[in-house]
């Protein structure tokens, strides 16, 4: 049976959108193609239908949930990301959170176009949340860019040090509320 060239466009964004789940839950070499498009309820054969390789699939799923996660970014001020980003929530919610924090350490293993769509989700996150930084007369050119660099960096990493802690742990806690505060304390937010 064939299918239209719209279906086969809704299932191929389907399946990058399953991709961008499983690859955040499980990490980009903890699920085969085969498990991942049954996932997403096709075959294995019909994987090369719609993509190249693996990798090019990782690239476009990981450019999608960026752009998901950015969208989220745009709708909140920094005070609300760090809130929301830097939360146990957030932590625990890996297949639904931010694509960074999921699969930075996976990514800088992988090829230029997978870290071309991370560098470029990485910018697109800075500015937005350069945008929205509270800034005085008295700030100094590039200084939003910095204090963002700074966020970002250290919102990324404590989501993947708490992470890596048993989920029942003290010191996962420890890790975002600390971060959370300090983050806070340095931008100079009222919590």
């Amino acid at each position: 049976m064939r299918v239209s060239k719209a279906q086969a466009q809704a299932n191929r964004e389907h399946i990058v959108e399953t991709a961008s789940v499983v690859f955040r839950e499980r990490g980009f070499d903890g699920v085969g193609v085969a498990d991942l498009m049954a996932t997403a309820g096709f075959t294995h054969g019909g994987f090369y239908k719609h993509f190249g390789s693996k990798a090019d699939l990782m690239a476009e799923a990981s450019a999608n949930s960026l752009a998901q996660s950015l969208a989220c970014a745009q709708a909140m001020s920094v005070k609300d990301f760090i809130d929301v980003y830097v939360s146990r929530d957030h932590r625990d919610g890996r297949s639904t959170g931010c694509t960074m924090a999921a699969l930075c350490g996976d990514a800088a293993r992988q090829s230029g176009d997978l870290k071309s769509a991370f560098a470029e989700g990485i910018e697109r996150t800075l500015q937005t949340l350069g945008e929205k930084y509270p800034t005085g007369p008295d700030t100094a050119p590039g200084e939003a860019r910095v204090k963002m660099i700074d966020l970002l960096a250290r919102a990324v990493g404590a989501i993947m040090l708490s992470r890596a802690c048993p989920d029942d742990s003290a010191l996962a806690d420890e890790i975002l509320v600390e971060c959370h505060a300090q983050m806070t304390a340095s931008l100079s937010i009222q919590p």
